[in-house]
């Protein structure tokens, strides 16, 4: 499954690479935001490699800008992120993407991404390091981090009047 996340922004885990539904998407350009699997070779194609393990620990972050950049720059279709099942390290390099260059806070890019492909859950290293590049953007942080019964999750710090929030009914 690719998951939309603005028209010329998706989402998806390894097993969603295919020419042709690349090719129906309009889709130049590829982050391959996993260890575990090699860049895929299409023609027209552009394909970045983040070799990053889906842990704790693993410096994601130090891709942030890179990987928004690049995606920013692609003027000739539009891009796809991915990593091993498109729940954790993609959603968190295209949140970072979203802070970047759409403006929008940590919580608005998590409901934006939740929307759109709700079963994804950034480990807690990955939210930590989101934080930390939210409050580079921005001297603030949109949501902090809460033990619930399914584990530590994301809480908006304050609502306001425009935050929008997508309800799985």
């Amino acid at each position: 499954m690719i998951s939309q996340i603005t028209p010329s922004l998706y989402l998806s885990g390894v097993e969603a690479l295919n020419q042709s539904a690349l090719a129906r998407r309009g889709i130049t350009l590829i982050v391959n935001a996993c260890s575990e699997y090699p860049c895929p070779e299409y023609h027209g194609v552009e394909c970045i490699s983040v070799p990053v393990e889906d842990r704790p620990h693993a410096p994601l972050d130090l891709h942030f800008d890179s990987v928004a950049e690049r995606i920013h720059q692609n003027h000739t279709g539009s891009s796809l992120v991915y990593c091993s099942a498109g729940r954790s390290r993609s959603p968190s390099l295209i949140m970072a993407y979203l802070m970047r260059f759409e403006g929008v806070s940590l919580l608005q890019a998590h409901q934006r991404v939740l929307c759109a492909r709700p079963f994804i859950r950034p480990n807690a290293g990955f939210w930590r390091q989101l934080l930390q590049y939210e409050r580079k953007l921005t001297n603030t942080n949109s949501i902090r981090m809460v033990a619930t019964s399914q584990g530590v999750l994301p809480e908006a710090t304050q609502v306001t009047q425009n935050s929008s929030f997508c309800l799985n009914v």
